[in-house]
């Protein structure tokens, strides 16, 4: 594991299952983590964890709901007003199989998987930049195989029953963010991944109506197993002499056709800075 002493890492939604894995690894590893989420009271233990195991001053605690794009700008301004550059950006958070839309209007899948982090990574892109070297890590999700972008349907609350369709299309949507981000930073210190982390019993199913929640658990590995693939990203030499890539199991793997389209990717990009100015 790379040395990261004096490094920030800011990690989103890390009070539980891969997240919470991922920044015990990052602390492990030296980095100071900023864990951004939605709970204070759900995320102390996680917090208290890597106070007691590698000291209070490698970790800290920054309110986030990626639902609402007020939240992402609030968080945002007070991570900023540490003055650090920042080495590590993990866009970790989520959910799936959830119904509704979020306080913007948009479909909460799209709000909050991709829209808020797409906002999150914007806002603090100076700030990372300063950095001698930095990694931005989107989760995503082999999901996004089956997924499609329908730009009008974004702009609503979810039309289906289970909300897995548009789980797949914010997974989509997450790796071709990561590619368009890469091409915007060509030339830049910066470093861009999305990965799959696994099929993983993980908290992000908990708004799957109980009746599939048991069938879509079935042989899931564990966070711990699901946080391996983030860690390999954000820290070994080998993915540092890649950028834009989807990875899976701590390999390269080739995304879907809709995820290598560079026009679909940049109509994505313009139409997310729209929704968030």
């Amino acid at each position: 594991m790379a040395h990261l002493e004096g490094k920030y890492a800011v990690i989103t939604g890390a009070n539980t299952g891969i997240g919470r894995h991922t920044a015990i690894g990052l602390a492990e590893a030296g980095a100071h983590v900023t864990i951004a989420a939605r709970n204070l009271e759900r995320t102390r233990p996680v917090l208290d964890e890597i106070a007691e195991r590698f000291g209070a001053d490698k970790v800290s605690f920054v309110a986030l709901d990626l639902g609402s794009l007020e939240s992402v700008r609030n968080a945002a301004a007070e991570i900023l007003a540490t003055g650090k550059p920042i080495d590590l950006l993990i866009n970790n958070a989520g959910l799936g199989g959830a119904r509704g839309q979020t306080k913007d209007g948009f479909e909460i899948h799209f709000g909050v998987n991709h829209l808020g982090h797409f906002l999150l990574t914007n806002l603090l892109l100076d700030r990372i930049k300063e950095a001698d070297e930095a990694r931005i890590i989107t989760v995503s999700s082999e999901a996004h195989y089956k997924g499609r972008i329908d730009f009008k349907a974004v702009e609503g609350p979810t039309p289906g029953r289970t909300g897995l369709p548009e789980y797949a299309n914010s997974k989509l949507a997450n790796v071709l963010f990561s590619a368009e981000l890469a091409r915007r930073l060509k030339g830049t210190n910066i470093k861009t991944y999305a990965l799959h982390p696994g099929v993983v019993a993980t908290d992000i199913w908990r708004r799957v109506p109980g009746l599939f929640r048991p069938l879509i658990k079935m042989f899931m590995i564990t966070p711990e197993q699901g946080a391996q693939t983030t860690l390999h990203c954000a820290l070994s030499a080998e993915a540092g002499e890649t950028t834009g890539l989807y990875w899976d199991k701590s390999k390269v793997k080739t995304p879907s056709r809709l995820a290598r389209d560079e026009e679909l990717a940049r109509e994505l990009w313009e139409r997310s800075e729209a929704w968030v100015r």
